[in-house]
């Protein structure tokens, strides 16, 4: 966990700077003594929306990448005959 510190301007706003790269909306919670938690939420596109909840093929997908960042892959017949171009 880190700690930075800001100044709010004179309308109260605070900078946050490259923390928000990727971030589309923050939720707010605000707790015990006025302690402002601001959690990142970014988007997905519509149809990748699926996988995050379908949680058997979200950790197929997973153990995928991990097993390609591992260099376990193999080699196969390739599968391009079967996709369509669904954009036109």
């Amino acid at each position: 966990m880190r700690t930075k510190m800001v100044r709010p301007d004179t309308k109260g706003r605070v900078m946050l700077g490259h923390l928000t790269d990727g971030v589309s909306r923050f939720s707010i919670t605000i707790g015990k003594d006025n302690i402002i938690i601001l959690r990142p939420f970014v988007e997905i596109p519509a149809d990748e929306k699926w996988l995050f909840e379908n949680e058997t093929a979200l950790k197929k997908v997973k153990q995928g990448l991990k097993e390609a960042k591992l260099g376990h892959l193999i080699r196969r017949e390739s599968f391009a005959k079967y996709a369509k171009d669904d954009s036109k």
